[in-house]
């Protein structure tokens, strides 16, 4: 028997025709519009309203690099270092107190959290600069002896007011790093004869780091903006001084402008190092870091690269 085959017909072995390309239609978001716009709306709102005042915009850059703007400048960012300071290592201090098991430390420790973290910063502020009125010496035995309101400055008395509010909050926030970690590691620890403080040094802490520096961060960025609290005393940090060189020089909400730039510059700066310290204490916890500002920046605009061969 012999089959009549249709030489007009392509060969057997030819590949079937692909699936017909889909044309995807994507999903239309008016609400994205609207919202935008009246975003954008409302923006050129303020910036129409600002505009219509009278203010002296020269005054900003004029005064911007002024001498006494740098020295406040810096006496803002020595209370901010010396503040956290004093706060980070009392409120270690008071979290190992607080995970003590002997009542009488732990029970101190929660008493101090509680008044101080209960407690406005101002007032604190206040309290330390004005005992001078119940106290007119300070008697520290053979140590030192003076009248109160020599002893205690305006300097001093924002690194007291400031540093121990802030050892209230660092103490919870090391509290809570601590617990994080497993307490099979403290077990294991002691196991092998290591002592309570050794672990907590070398096993513990190094662990809790990764829990403990975040919120570390975004409390040196608050305690940069809360030293504006400390003109209240007489520093002169950096608004004390826009303060008064807005009075003098007839500008103060200029100045007050000059500050809230810098503030946002420190700010900015700060922020920065937070995202590189998270990143290195990520080492270990996540299988690839977070990609840093630069990296990111080359992603979005660099040309991928090809592999070698491929063609585009």
């Amino acid at each position: 028997m012999t089959v009549d085959v249709n030489k007009t017909d392509g060969p057997a072995d030819t590949p079937p025709a692909g699936p017909e390309a889909i044309k995807a239609i994507p999903v239309r978001h008016p609400g994205r519009y609207v919202s935008a716009a009246i975003a954008l709306g409302l923006l050129g709102s303020i910036v129409y309203a600002f505009a219509q005042g009278n203010i002296n915009w020269g005054a900003v850059p004029e005064y911007f690099f002024n001498d006494r703007v740098i020295e406040g400048l810096l006496n803002t960012l020595l209370l901010t270092v010396v503040s956290m300071l004093i706060g980070i290592v009392g409120g270690i201090l008071l979290a190992v107190m607080r995970l003590s098991k002997n009542p009488v430390t732990s029970s101190i420790a929660w008493f101090y959290i509680w008044f101080f973290r209960g407690t406005p910063v101002l007032v604190q502020l206040f309290v330390w600069f004005n005992l001078g009125i119940v106290f007119t010496y300070i008697n520290l035995g053979p140590i030192y002896k003076d009248y109160w309101s020599v002893f205690m400055t305006p300097l001093l008395t924002a690194l007291l007011g400031l540093g121990l509010n802030e050892a209230a909050y660092m103490a919870e926030i090391c509290r809570a790093g601590l617990l994080s970690v497993d307490e099979g590691q403290t077990e294991a620890s002691h196991a092998l004869g290591m002592s309570h403080a050794k672990t907590l040094r070398r096993i513990v802490i190094p662990q809790a780091m990764r829990v403990i520096v975040p919120p570390t961060g975004n409390e040196v960025i608050n305690m940069l903006k809360t030293t504006s609290l400390v003109s209240a005393v007489g520093y002169m940090d950096l608004f004390k001084v826009a303060q008064d060189i807005g009075q003098r020089a007839g500008s103060v909400v200029e100045m007050f402008f000059l500050a809230s730039a810098w503030y946002l510059i420190l700010t900015s700066v700060f922020s920065v190092g937070q995202y590189y310290l998270e990143r290195y204490y990520a080492k270990g916890s996540t299988r690839s870091l977070p990609p840093t500002p630069v990296q990111r920046f080359k992603a979005a605009v660099l040309p991928a690269r090809r592999p070698k061969g491929v063609s585009a």
